[in-house]
């Protein structure tokens, strides 16, 4: 019998929601004081899918000046304007939810939806998480991009795991359906 995979929503956020500035920056998150790599390398190992929004997308590209993180797994990138596939990345224009349901049932280990704020909006509104990682930082930035927009959804979640990385912590949660 196969491993069911999940869609898990594995990201940092500031202590009052943010995953990022209103330009993008992330440079609160790297501020503060972890240990070792904070659990991400647990993380990268239990997934072989990705997927991520086009603007998350090319803040990636820019601040790695090229050179694409996640060369060993499939990669899918959510799009509103056409674009060509490359060695490394998919690109998706169509519906979210029916490509999202297919990759799903397809044979493999869990899929990380990396974000931004957009597409974790898309994959809540259509339910279609499974499970929360959410690393939260001890910083407040007062306004920036919300991890979780509002939206015509709710979720009960159930608590599974707490880790803390020196000053992080990380929360994990399943969603309850």
């Amino acid at each position: 019998m196969s491993k069911k995979r999940n869609i898990v929503l594995y990201i940092a956020a500031s202590l009052d929601g943010y995953i990022a500035r209103e330009d993008d920056s992330l440079d609160w998150l790297f501020k503060v004081e972890g240990e070792g790599d904070n659990g991400y390398s647990d993380f990268y190992g239990s997934v072989d899918s990705i997927l991520i929004g086009r603007k998350t997308y090319d803040w990636v590209m820019e601040h790695e000046k090229g050179n694409f993180p996640y060369k060993d797994k499939d990669c899918y990138v959510f799009s509103n304007t056409e674009s060509d596939d490359h060695e490394y990345v998919k690109f998706i224009n169509g519906d979210i939810a029916a490509f999202s349901k297919q990759l799903k049932n397809q044979p493999g280990n869990n899929i990380w939806l990396v974000g931004g704020g957009g597409v974790i909006h898309s994959f809540m509104k259509e339910k279609l998480i499974d499970e929360i990682r959410l690393t939260v930082a001890p910083t407040i930035i007062g306004k920036g991009i919300p991890l979780f927009s509002k939206g015509d959804f709710e979720f009960e979640l159930e608590l599974i795991d707490i880790k803390r990385f020196n000053q992080f912590v990380e929360l994990n949660y399943v969603v309850k359906k």
